[in-house]
């Protein structure tokens, strides 16, 4: 994992469902800016089965355990019968007043719901979250995902569906009303860790997505999905913290994510599921929780981490409308190694691989060289190369940001006006 870690933290891993079994280790990673990133490594699920012998129906499971339950409720029933029932069935229980036995609210009672309370939240959104599945012959998971578009298209992390993309399968869309559809994958972005799905659907109920640049530490959120498989699961909590950088492994590429952080809680299962704030609206998707180095088990901690809506909003219209999505690149390597004060671009000597400056690029064209230390983008100060690179991917291609270079105490700005690739 490529994430540091330290006293009393653990890796961010993506909290999609794997159907049984433990996880291979992920090995470490190599880092470099937008563009270049090679971190393999990514969690697979293991195999499973949806209509086989070997795995029964999930409702046929349900019911399974469920019996067993009832059973000994009866049991008890009829114990206490046995105990306790000749004292309860004389002639005293006739004479109780009738104020005695009057029946209570039952809490709202099916009242109307305040405004902006979780409950009210939860009414609105759980109609549009859903429930995948996602299987092919070799691997499967769960997770979540909400309704974009009333005509079918639906969002949820590419980590969720990867077992279809990778080797092809069945993805099954379990909505709210139990009722159930085949998905397609439209298109996915491991880069920024979305995808988007449709169903042959025309009349879904879809989420509106809010503005998180306008998110405050402090507000009250609420995170929706199926966690451990457990559908329409509600958890609320604050904004922990905002710009969070977290990076996840794959594959091919690692995915950036300029996170939100809460402390909603969050497990395996609740990825690609909603964020909203307290006008039900989408602010964040989740997509990773954090987990303690001790315990080796993914649960949540009480930090759980969400791509902002602006992100879900720029990539999801591009993988619709292209099936295809982008992101900035500014062509530089950086010196993971390095532990002084700010970012350093690789020297000539450490860049192996590949040119330190891509020739002709946007770093190349404002000007960064080899060897230099960025210390902030746009103002904000930068301590780790994972947190300049999610915020280069939270910027859209042909953004210009402006990086501080420092040297020998001289702090000089440089304009990069953010170049394009192809997201994976």
């Amino acid at each position: 994992m490529s994430t540091p870690t330290g006293p009393g933290h653990g890796p961010f891993v993506p909290p999609y469902q794997p159907v049984t079994g433990p996880q291979p280790p992920v090995p470490p990673a190599r880092q470099e800016m937008p563009g270049r990133q090679e971190m393999p490594g990514r969690q697979e699920a293991p195999p499973s089965y949806r209509n086989t012998p070997e795995r029964r129906p999930r409702r046929q499971i349900l019911l399974a355990v469920a019996v067993p339950l009832m059973a000994v409720s009866l049991l008890v029933g009829l114990l206490l019968g046995v105990l306790v029932g000749p004292p309860l069935l004389g002639e005293r229980s006739a004479e109780l007043p009738s104020s005695q036995v009057s029946p209570g609210t039952g809490g709202s009672a099916g009242g109307d719901l305040e405004d902006g309370s979780v409950a009210a939240i939860a009414a609105n959104v759980l109609p549009s979250t859903v429930y995948i599945e996602v299987v092919n012959v070799a691997q499967g998971s769960t997770g979540s995902g909400f309704v974009l578009r009333e005509d079918g298209y639906i969002v949820t992390n590419q980590h969720v569906i990867a077992p279809a993309r990778q080797g092809g399968g069945e993805i099954t869309v379990v909505f709210s009303d139990g009722s159930e559809e085949e998905a397609e994958i439209v298109g996915a972005s491991t880069d920024y860790d979305l995808a988007v799905l449709e169903v042959d659907r025309d009349d879904l109920q879809p989420l509106v997505l809010g503005d998180s640049d306008r998110l405050l530490v402090g507000e009250p959120v609420v995170a929706i999905g199926a966690p451990l498989g457990l559908e329409g699961t509600v958890t609320s909590g604050i904004v922990s913290a905002l710009n969070r950088p977290v990076s996840v492994p794959g594959e091919e590429t690692a995915t950036f994510i300029n996170a939100i952080q809460t402390d909603a809680a969050i497990n395996p299962g609740n990825s690609g599921g909603p964020l909203v704030n307290a006008a039900g609206e989408v602010i964040g998707v989740n997509s990773a929780i954090a987990t303690t180095a001790t315990s080796g088990q993914s649960g949540s901690v009480g930090l759980g981490f969400a791509i902002p809506s602006s992100q879900v909003r720029r990539t999801t219209e591009q993988l619709i409308e292209n099936g295809q999505a982008t992101y900035p690149v500014i062509g530089a390597l950086l010196n993971t190694a390095y532990r002084g004060e700010g970012v350093q671009v690789v020297t000539e000597e450490d860049a192996t691989d590949a040119p330190a400056i891509t020739p002709g690029g946007p770093a190349d064209q404002a000007g960064l060289a080899p060897g230099d230390v960025i210390v902030a983008i746009d103002g904000d100060p930068v301590t780790s190369p994972d947190e300049l690179i999610v915020r280069i991917r939270a910027s859209a291609p042909g953004e210009v940001v402006t990086l501080t270079v420092r040297e020998d105490d001289q702090d000089t700005d440089l304009q990069v006006t953010l170049g394009e690739t192809e997201s994976r």
